[in-house]
């Protein structure tokens, strides 16, 4: 072939690429291809938790990975653009696909294939033959007869040297490849329809955009809300007690979209049940939907998985939350010279705090009436009176802030109480948050009030145990806490304890002793900068007993000077008493939990990281459910696509196509030469049964075979 002239391309070549470009789309190899992809997408949506806040991923994968996976919208994979765009190709590969393949399936499934040559039967793996003492047009009517019997549609082709009986069955298996490939489309198209993309496309055309601040939805603007006539569209709405709302959020990778809806919810009352392990049962709301075209006004109960429809939109119960519950707190001092105070809030308010020159704000963010904890009830505590001075604290130097249930084989599950979180802001925003209980919880046979904190929602909490006092309050350990900041109470607890502590047979020991009890105390309560202590509690011990003791001698001193510290303390603890007019503690085993524990925690104490400590003293609760409102066109065409894809892949699977081919053919006797055949789509054990049955049932009464003639053998 001689080349083209220069500077004139062939004529053919762009229909080449036009055609190679539509192969490619309509094959079943770039469907599968895409169909793989979706997958792997639909995998990593599933393991990366979607549409969470970006900080969590930070936390997780670090702030080069997160940006990296934020980049390509693994965050939001399911509306990521590129991801619409596989499923759009999809749609229309597997079209064209089907397409290409109906016109020949259709065919297929017109023509019986009567026009086989009768020489070729004997090529199938399946073929008989044999000579039947019946006429042909006899040995044809029992042929045809055993073939309906056994549900085989059959034809008869009448040609010059004999008849062909063509027959055929289980054409619903090519059904079935329509069925399944027409479910995919169906399904992607439904998913595309209930997903955001129409919502963008409106957003787009329509000049709205989202909305990333804060503030109340009705201060919202015009261009962050979508009409209530928007075709499609998925998202949420929180209804409190008593309220109504007519404005669902939708949530999209970059802000929230408000919509519109045709009617108000008003709720009414919501429900809850709960199992042992404080897990909901059930809940469900009792809701009166208001109509703003026509002023109807219709009641419904709206549970999980039983949702109420209005207007082509349905109404699931999702969730529940708090609906502004009312708190009345009191805020407790963690510093010196500070005094308690009381704060009324609710949830989901604020307010501001002021400690010396540092501004924060208080912001209340949750209370939670019952909480279904794993605590040991049993306790593990020493049942054998035990003298408070003797307390053996050596183990617990490095012991501070810790989580709030030990874990034990045997789980006891109870409910302790009602608890409340907030955040405590400060002036660059950064915060942290906090989660405190109502009423003590018993733990290890003590009875201990939990006050949590976290720096960040991917950590747990972890919660400063207090103990309560012999009232079940928490005032005996804040005078304990208040008396250790007090120099002079200081100084008269220790002088007290060496006046117990001194043997009678040695009162040179009480100078020394007295110097030892105040600078324990002292370096306990952490005024001892002066000194070299740069800590205070039980770490300002171990600092001081590293730096001056030598390592052989250091847990005996260590010992020593614990066993002072506890009984300065105890000394301490009950000079607050009286000063409170509380009655002094005796040395039993109730006073010496309570001192090993108070011990523990004022020490713990030095790592709780805010002024104050807020504690919950009365509530008024407000419940709210969250409804998930959809108006979802392509959820029928969802539902269609996966019947038709179920029954596809039953037809594909459990259908086999078989077909039968019978050659009658007169003889020199007046009888009938019979050639059958079966052509089957999988050679299986079932089909080699059918065959014998029916090649059986055929020659059942068949003449002694005569040599083939010259023709029968060409």
């Amino acid at each position: 072939m001689l080349p083209a002239p220069s500077g004139t391309a062939p004529r053919e070549q762009p229909s080449h690429a036009v055609r190679d470009a539509f192969e490619l789309v309509s094959s079943m190899r770039f469907a599968i291809a895409l169909f793989v992809l979706i997958c792997i997408a639909s995998i990593i949506g599933t393991v990366v938790k979607q549409n969470e806040p970006y900080n969590n991923y930070v936390n997780q994968f670090g702030p080069f990975w997160a940006e990296a996976f934020g980049a390509v919208g693994l965050y939001a994979i399911y509306s990521t653009p590129w991801f619409l765009l596989i499923l759009a190709f999809l749609v229309v590969s597997t079209s064209l696909c089907i397409a290409r393949n109906a016109p020949k399936i259709v065919a297929d499934l017109r023509s019986y294939k009567e026009s086989v040559r009768e020489q070729a039967l004997m090529a199938f793996h399946h073929r008989a033959h044999g000579r039947l003492a019946l006429a042909p047009d006899a040995a044809l009517q029992r042929a045809s007869a055993l073939l309906a019997s056994h549900g085989w549609q059959a034809r008869a082709q009448v040609r010059e040297g004999g008849t062909m009986v063509a027959a055929r069955k289980g054409v619903a298996n090519k059904l079935g490849y329509l069925a399944a490939h027409s479910a995919i489309v169906l399904i992607c198209i439904g998913g595309l329809l209930d997903g955001d993309l129409i919502v963008r496309t409106q957003m787009a055309l329509l000049g709205k955009s989202t909305y990333a601040g804060g503030g109340l939805i009705r201060d919202v603007a015009p261009q962050h809300r979508l009409s209530e006539r928007n075709p499609t569209f998925r998202g949420n709405l929180l209804v409190t007690e008593g309220a109504r709302a007519g404005v669902a959020v939708l949530n999209m990778s970059d802000g929230i979209v408000l919509q519109e809806l045709p009617f108000d919810i008003e709720l009414k009352k919501f429900k809850v049940d709960f199992y042992d392990t404080g897990m909901p049962k059930l809940f469900a709301s009792d809701i009166v939907i208001h109509d703003r075209a026509s002023g109807e006004r219709k009641e419904a109960t709206v549970k999980v998985n039983e949702p109420a429809f209005h207007r082509g939109v349905a109404i699931y119960q999702s969730s529940f939350d708090d609906g502004g519950s009312q708190l009345t707190v009191q805020a407790l001092p963690m510093t010196a010279g500070g005094q308690r105070f009381p704060i009324e809030s609710t949830v989901g308010g604020s307010t501001s705090l002021t400690n010396g020159d540092q501004k924060l704000t208080i912001e209340f963010t949750g209370l939670r009436v019952i909480n279904v904890e794993n605590l040991d009830s049993a306790g593990s505590a020493d049942n054998s009176a035990t003298d408070v001075r003797k307390v053996d604290l050596v183990s617990s130097l490095d012991k501070h802030l810790g989580s709030g249930a030990k874990t034990t084989k045997d789980k006891t599950l109870r409910n302790v109480g009602p608890s409340f979180s907030y955040k405590l802001r400060d002036a660059s925003g950064q915060a942290r948050e906090y989660n405190n209980y109502m009423l003590p919880v018993q733990m290890e046979g003590q009875s201990l009030f939990l006050a949590g904190v976290r720096d960040t929602p991917a950590e747990p909490f972890r919660y400063l145990r207090m103990p309560a006092d012999d009232q079940g309050n928490l005032d005996g350990w804040l005078r304990l806490k208040a008396a250790l900041a007090n120099p002079a109470l200081r100084e008269q607890a220790a002088r007290r304890y060496v006046a117990l502590a001194t043997p009678a047979d040695k009162p040179q020991m009480a100078d020394q002793l007295l110097v030892t009890a105040q600078r324990v105390l002292q370096l306990f309560a952490g005024s001892g900068a002066a000194q070299g202590a740069t800590q205070s509690g039980l770490n300002a011990l171990a600092q001081f007993i590293e730096s001056t003791v030598p390592e052989a001698e250091r847990t005996r001193i260590s010992e020593v000077l614990l066993r002072i510290l506890n009984g300065t303390l105890f000394e301490l603890a009950n000079l607050s008493r009286e000063q409170a007019g509380v009655k002094p503690m005796t040395s039993d085993e109730a006073s010496a939990r309570f001192m090993q524990q108070a011990v523990l925690s004022l020490s713990d104490a030095t790592f709780y990281p805010a002024p104050v400590l807020l504690q919950l003293s009365d509530f008024k609760q407000v419940q709210a459910s969250v409804f998930q409102v959809a108006r979802a066109p392509g959820q029928k065409l969802v539902y269609l696509g996966a019947a038709l894809l179920i029954i596809g892949v039953f037809a594909m699977l459990y259908i086999r196509e078989r077909r039968l081919w019978i050659w009658l053919q007169p003889d020199s006797g007046g009888g009938t030469r019979m050639r059958a055949a079966l052509s089957t789509t999988r050679r299986t054990l079932d089909a080699d049964a059918e065959f014998e049955s029916l090649k059986t049932a055929l020659l059942h009464d068949a003449l002694p075979d005569e040599p083939a003639t010259d023709e029968e053998a060409r």
